[in-house]
């Protein structure tokens, strides 16, 4: 009787593996449909150049998910050119995903904007709009400019980071001239 109740238990086991086994197979497994390295886009408008992008690696996604994205796993770095064909702002992060169909960009991890003025915006997460043209965060910012430290949670800028309000100041550091 003992002999037969653990061979019972025995099929028992091994059936509940073979079933999520099963239905593991049976998951879909969401593959890119590009990968490139060493990546160059430019986005113009009207054959002016407007963005240039630049990744170590990009991966692609155009099935299976909610929307098509574009991940840029190693990190990425964007100039944003004005209408004279000028760099005017500069962005880079560690990490990158872009949202094709809403045309939203987030970065995230050490993201650091530079203006043409050279104020400097450090966070951990931004996202960029290009529908709006608008740069917002709603973590932890740092912006430096050649006269003081801001510090606060929560950004919204334009994209070329020339206009732009932090939501809650935290702090302001007076950087003092030394170079008498």
């Amino acid at each position: 009787m003992l002999a037969g109740m653990a061979m019972v238990m025995l099929l028992l086991a091994s059936c509940q593996t073979d079933r999520n086994e099963v239905m593991a197979m049976g998951e879909k497994k969401i593959m890119p449909s590009q990968t490139g390295k060493d990546i160059t886009m430019l986005y113009s408008d009207s054959t002016f150049l407007k963005v240039r992008l630049e990744a170590p690696q990009m991966v692609m996604y155009d099935k299976g998910t909610k929307e098509p994205m574009t991940i840029m796993p190693k990190g990425l770095f964007v100039a944003f050119f004005d209408d004279k064909g000028k760099q005017s702002t500069t962005l880079k992060a560690n990490y990158g995903i872009r949202y094709e169909t809403s045309r939203r960009m987030e970065a995230k991890y050490d993201v650091e904007v530079v203006n043409v003025t050279g104020e400097k915006l450090n966070t951990e997460h931004l996202v960029w709009d290009e529908n709006t043209k608008q740069i917002t965060s709603d973590v932890f910012v740092k912006i430096t400019t050649a006269k003081e430290i801001i510090m606060g949670k929560g950004l919204r800028s334009n994209q070329d980071f020339t206009q732009y309000e932090i939501l809650e100041i935290t702090g302001i550091l007076k950087i003092e001239d030394n170079t008498l």
